[in-house]
């Protein structure tokens, strides 16, 4: 299995998920031409991306799924409420009907040599989910958009090899932060997003469940930074040898990330 972030932030997500016969994205939050450039980059064509797996239908996810399924004929992966608000985005209703394929959560379902679950996680959308990937035995996860870390999430990304997990803020960077008190309280609330502590804590359990290596991904631009997620996390592996084994990775915000092979 090979994972790669394309683009990681909230500017735009989306990441390349391939067992080396079926290759997926899950997100394309930024234009078509940007994935295309990214993809090149680390040597794949649109051509070979078989399907995008979105996880809910915030503008940073799904940018430019309406460009790539029309040029390429890329069918788009949602669950019922998601694919409702993505029928009402503009550069969305111009995809043709049967590329829009509609999944029940943490079912699992067969793509091609993929197995695939979404599953449910809290975040303020219409129902929005994180994905696992399993294909020859081995597992990856992206768990990113989270306000908490539920039982439900630990039951889908424990024991994967590699986890894209979300690392958005620091809490006192974002309280003394330029942001409204409402987008505060968003951002920190169970529906909102992770913050550096509780994804270094969730990392240990990970770590300790046979995770290889993470990518800590939708690092805030103005309440992070990649140095402080990253040392943030690293110290939560500190004092135990299985999880000081794991790799703790950046998705760079702007460009792709290392291609990681397991």
């Amino acid at each position: 299995m090979k994972v790669c972030t394309l683009v990681s932030g909230s500017s735009g997500n989306s990441t390349y998920i391939s067992d080396g016969t079926t290759s997926v994205l899950v997100d394309a939050g930024v234009t078509g031409k940007r994935i295309e450039a990214e993809l090149a980059a680390i040597g794949v064509s649109p051509t070979d991306i078989d399907a995008i797996f979105i996880t809910h239908e915030h503008v940073d996810h799904i940018a430019g799924i309406g460009v790539l399924a029309r040029r390429y004929g890329i069918p788009i992966f949602a669950n019922y409420r998601t694919m409702c608000w993505l029928k009402y985005y503009k550069k969305v209703e111009k995809i043709p009907e049967e590329r829009l394929v509609v999944f029940e959560n943490d079912t699992e379902l067969e793509f091609k040599t993929l197995k695939v679950r979404p599953f449910s996680i809290p975040h303020d959308a219409a129902d929005p989910v994180g994905y696992r990937f399993t294909s020859g035995g081995v597992s990856v996860a992206v768990s990113t958009d989270i306000g908490e870390v539920t039982d439900n999430i630990k039951r889908n990304v424990k024991g994967c090899a590699v986890v894209v997990l979300e690392a958005n803020h620091d809490v006192e960077m974002l309280k003394k932060g330029p942001y409204t008190y409402l987008l505060k309280k968003r951002i920190l609330g169970d529906h909102g997003h992770l913050s550096n502590d509780v994804s270094a804590s969730f990392a240990r359990e990970l770590a300790e469940n046979g995770t290889e290596t993470i990518i800590l991904g939708h690092l805030s631009a103005e309440n992070n930074t990649p140095e402080l997620a990253l040392k943030t996390v690293r110290q939560g592996l500190e004092g135990q040898e299985t999880a000081c084994a794991c790799r703790v990775l950046l998705a760079p915000r702007h460009s792709h990330g290392e291609i990681i092979t397991c």
